[in-house]
C-alpha cells in the first residue's frame, strides 16, 4: 500500500513539469520562496510554522517501489522517466525563518535552492505544509491575546478535515501558546501535554448524574474534571457539593466543572455562586462549545468566572480564515532572476533576506526585503537549515520554537495583536531589490523578443 505522506501527494501537474523539465534537461539550479500575498481581514501578522515537517519531508523525499510500480501501471508516464524518478533525491539547500517568528505579506518564509526539477516537485506538499500550520498557529496566539491568563486547550481533532489536520493543529496550537491538546497522538509524537474530561454520553450512560459522576471520579481522580451540563447545568452543580466533601474525605479533588452548552456567560456566573457559597472556590470553570479568540473575548469582557476554554471546531478549521493567499514561486533559474507579471500577483525576483529593525524599546518597528548580499541593518530573519539535503544542525525542539514564539509576540506592536488590527506593519524592499526586478522585466523581455523574432528599438 502506498503511504499517505508518499511523494505521489503532490499535484499531477508537478509530475508533468518534471517530466518535461526531464526530457529537455532543465536541471539547472533553481531558487523558489515561500511567502503570503495578504493577511487575513483583522489579522496583524501570522506566525511561521511546520518547517520541521517541511525538513523531514525533503530529507525522505524518494518514491517507493510501490510508487513507481502504480506509476508505471498508470501509462502516463515514459519509462525513461520512471528510471529518472528511481533515483530521485533532495539535494538543495533550505533557508528559512525559525518557527514562531511572526512575519508578514511578500515576506520570504522560506527559500528553496536546487536543481530545478527538485525544487519543483516539492513545491504542493511544502505549501500543503506550512499553510495549514501557520493558519492554526496564527489562530491560537490570537486566543491567548484575549485569554493571555486562562487555560486554553486544543479540542478539535474530530472536526479536523483529516487525521494529518488534527495531529498538527495539535503541535501548532501548543507552538501558538495553549497549554495542551486533547489529541493523544500528539504527546508522544511532539511532547504536548494532553488534556481531557468526559463526554455527555458517559453521563446519559448512568441512571443517575450524581452516580455518573463518582464513578469518574474514582477511576480517574487526578485532574477530575466532571462534565455538568448534560441536563440541568446548576442543578449538576448543586448536587456537586456533597459529593465533593464525600471525595475529599477520600484526598480527591474535583479541579474543575466543565460547561458545554447554553449561554456560557450566565451559566459560568451562576455555577461560580454555587461552587463558592458550597466551599468549593478552588473549583475552576471550564468551557467548550463553538468557541473562538472573538467569542472568549466577548466573554471575558462581559465579566464571565470562566478559568479555561477548550477550543475545537474553529480552531482546527480555522473557521473564519480557511486559507491563506499563499504561493511558492520561482524567483532565480540559472543565474538569472526570475518574476511574474500576472495581474495583482507579481512576484520578486532573486536570493533575499528579511531584515527585521526594533525600536528603543524593543518592540518590532519595521521589515525590509533586500538582496541576501547586501549588508544587513538589522536582524536576518532567514537562516540556512538545510544543506545538501540534511539538516544542517539539529531542529529546534517544539518546546523551544514555542518559548520563541511568545518571545517574539512579546515584541510585536500592540496595534498588531488586537483581534481586529486595523495597523499595517511597515516592509519595504530595497532599491537593489527594485532594481533587480527592472533587471529580471529586461532579460525576459529580450528573451520574448529574441524568440518572436523582432529586432527591437
Amino acid at each position: 500500500m502506498i503511504p499517505a505522506n508518499a511523494l505521489l501527494l503532490t499535484d499531477l501537474y508537478e509530475l508533468a513539469m518534471l517530466e518535461a523539465y526531464h526530457a529537455s534537461d532543465m536541471d539547472d539550479e533553481a531558487v523558489f520562496d515561500f511567502f503570503v500575498r495578504d493577511l487575513p481581514p483583522g489579522y496583524g501578522y501570522l506566525v511561521a510554522a511546520g518547517l520541521a515537517q517541511v525538513l523531514s519531508t525533503l530529507r525522505d523525499a524518494q518514491f517507493s517501489d510501490e510508487e513507481l510500480a502504480w506509476a508505471a501501471d498508470s501509462g502516463r508516464f515514459g519509462d525513461d522517466f520512471l528510471d529518472y524518478l528511481r533515483g530521485f533525491r533532495f539535494t538543495g539547500s533550505v533557508h528559512a525563518m525559525r518557527e514562531g517568528t511572526p512575519f508578514f505579506p511578500d515576506e520570504p518564509v522560506l527559500r528553496v535552492t536546487a536543481p530545478l526539477p527538485q525544487a519543483q516537485l516539492l513545491e504542493t506538499r511544502i505549501i500543503n505544509l506550512l499553510q495549514y500550520q501557520t493558519l492554526i498557529a496564527t489562530k491560537a496566539t490570537r486566543c491567548v491575546h484575549a485569554a493571555p491568563d486562562k487555560l486554553l486547550v486544543d479540542f478539535g481533532l474530530r472536526r479536523a478535515h483529516g487525521a494529518e489536520a488534527g495531529l498538527m493543529a495539535a503541535r501548532a496550537s501548543w507552538l501558538g501558546g495553549f497549554a495542551g491538546s486533547s489529541t493523544v497522538l500528539a504527546a508522544p509524537r511532539f511532547g504536548v501535554p494532553i488534556y481531557g474530561t468526559m463526554a455527555h454520553s458517559f453521563i446519559e450512560a448512568h441512571d443517575d448524574e450524581l452516580v455518573a459522576f463518582e464513578h469518574f471520579a474514582r477511576a480517574r481522580p487526578q485532574s477530575l474534571v466532571l462534565l455538568i451540563d448534560t441536563y440541568d447545568t446548576e442543578g449538576a452543580a448543586r448536587r456537586l457539593i456533597g459529593l465533593a466533601e464525600r471525595l475529599a474525605e477520600d484526598g480527591i479533588q474535583v479541579q474543575a466543572v466543565r460547561i458545554d452548552s447554553g449561554d456560557l456567560g450566565e451559566h459560568a456566573r451562576r455555577v461560580r455562586r454555587i461552587l463558592d457559597d458550597g466551599g468549593l472556590g478552588d473549583t475552576n470553570i471550564f468551557a467548550s462549545g463553538g468557541l473562538d479568540e472573538h467569542r472568549i473575548a466577548a466573554l471575558l469582557a462581559d465579566g464571565a468566572p470562566i478559568d479555561g476554554f477548550g477550543i475545537g471546531s474553529k480552531l482546527d478549521t480555522a473557521a473564519d480564515t480557511p486559507y491563506l493567499d499563499c504561493a511558492y514561486k520561482l524567483c532565480e533559474y540559472a543565474g538569472e532572476p526570475r518574476r511574474k507579471h500576472s495581474e495583482h500577483k507579481a512576484t520578486w525576483p532573486g536570493r533575499k533576506q528579511v531584515v527585521r529593525r526594533y525600536d528603543a524599546s524593543g518592540r518590532m518597528r519595521g521589515d525590509r526585503v533586500q538582496r541576501e548580499d547586501e549588508p544587513a541593518d538589522g536582524e536576518p530573519l532567514l537562516e540556512l537549515v538545510m544543506e545538501f539535503g540534511e539538516p544542517v544542525a539539529p531542529t529546534p525542539t517544539l518546546a523551544d520554537s514555542r518559548e520563541h514564539c511568545a518571545e517574539q509576540l512579546g515584541r510585536l506592536p500592540d496595534a498588531l495583536r488586537a483581534l481586529d488590527a486595523q495597523a499595517g506593519y511597515p516592509v519595504d524592499f530595497s532599491d537593489r531589490m527594485h532594481a533587480l526586478a527592472r533587471e529580471a522585466d529586461v532579460h525576459i523581455e529580450k528573451q520574448q523578443l529574441k524568440s518572436s523574432g523582432g529586432n527591437g528599438p
